[in-house]
């Protein structure tokens, strides 16, 4: 009678291919590279565009105000307004209520 070897080798090769194949599933989902973090940078790069655009809008409301305010171009009534607001000054004519 002849005795047959039980078939080990392609259970082994089988069962390292799923061990594999779950392993780089579950990096290509939770990764560093994976999809949650993808839609987690995504998010940021939004958030991080809005916030540069709001910033952008305020460098040039105060470089308008510094321009307003520079020896080449002077305004007078912004001028006048930051007299009053950061020095408290008020015309002898004027009325002041708190």
């Amino acid at each position: 009678m002849k005795r047959t070897r039980p078939a080990i080798a392609p259970l082994f090769y089988f069962g390292t291919a799923i061990v594999l194949g779950l392993y780089f599933t579950f990096a290509a989902v939770q990764g560093a590279f994976g999809l949650f973090n993808r839609v987690q940078v995504e998010a940021e790069i939004v958030h991080l565009r809005a916030e540069r655009d709001t910033l952008a809008r305020d460098l040039a409301v105060v470089t308008n105000r510094a321009r307003r305010l520079s020896d080449d171009f002077l305004d007078l009534d912004l001028l006048d307004e930051r007299a009053r607001d950061v020095l408290g000054l008020a015309r002898p004519d004027e009325i002041i209520i708190r």
